[in-house]
């Protein structure tokens, strides 16, 4: 015997089916976060960004290769390197600009890569801030130091 609920004797199989109900967009696919900043203007800092990260890594890799191919390979090695040795080399103003690019380049990648970093992860505009005040604070101080070292240095007083 087959139960029946009261009043769907007048109910036909094919109303039995699963109602097809339009599901909503936002209920298949997941939500995207907001952006975390309103854009006032069209800027294109980003894109600058994106560019200088594959220019300088090009750069970066030719500038490295050939500092470690002449410092380890044709110059003797590393146990050839002391204060005399960098005296020697950085009377020339050619190795000068060669430390000193490598020097700015290898800074510049490197903070706007760790920027980068920040910006994906770092999910609290004040932890955001805090954090790249910090790294901006780093490279200035390096890469100014950095190059006060490389044109100042007085091999007299080795």
């Amino acid at each position: 015997m087959s139960e029946t609920l009261p009043g769907s004797a007048d109910i036909e199989p094919d109303d039995l089916k699963a109602a097809r109900v339009p599901v909503p967009p936002q209920a298949i696919a997941p939500a995207l976060a907001q952006p975390r900043s309103k854009r006032s203007g069209r800027s294109n800092f980003e894109l600058y960004s994106w560019i200088f990260m594959r220019v300088s890594g090009i750069v970066l890799v030719f500038l490295v290769l050939g500092h470690l191919l002449i410092m380890n390979i044709l110059d003797g090695g590393v146990q050839r390197i002391n204060f005399a040795f960098v005296a020697g080399r950085w009377s020339s103003p050619f190795w000068q600009v060669w430390d000193l690019l490598q020097l700015w380049l290898a800074m510049l990648h490197g903070t706007n890569g760790l920027r980068t970093v920040i910006n994906d992860y770092a999910e609290k505009p004040r932890t955001r801030f805090w954090l790249q005040t910090i790294l901006y604070v780093a490279a200035v101080f390096t890469v100014v130091l950095g190059t006060l070292v490389i044109f100042t240095f007085d091999p007299s007083i080795g």
